[in-house]
């Protein structure tokens, strides 16, 4: 999992934002929010809004987790 949240975190610096279809066609990624989760877990800031008919999930990247300095 690891390597698909290090290609999930670089599409959210480039991108800022996506959405479950998008990281299926584009990474390969199935669960998305299992992901992000992953991603908060290591201190990553992203929000999850509601967008379009049906009510679909975007993820945002608001800040990155800043590196500890030791």
């Amino acid at each position: 999992m690891d390597s698909q949240n290090n290609q999930l975190l670089q599409h959210l610096r480039d991108h800022r934002r996506i959405q479950p279809m998008t990281a299926l066609r584009q990474l390969g990624i199935y669960r998305l929010a299992a992901r992000i989760k992953d991603l908060r877990d290591e201190g990553h800031e992203i929000i999850t809004d509601r967008v379009g008919e049906k009510r679909i999930a975007e993820y945002t990247l608001i800040k990155e987790k800043t590196p500890s300095v030791n």
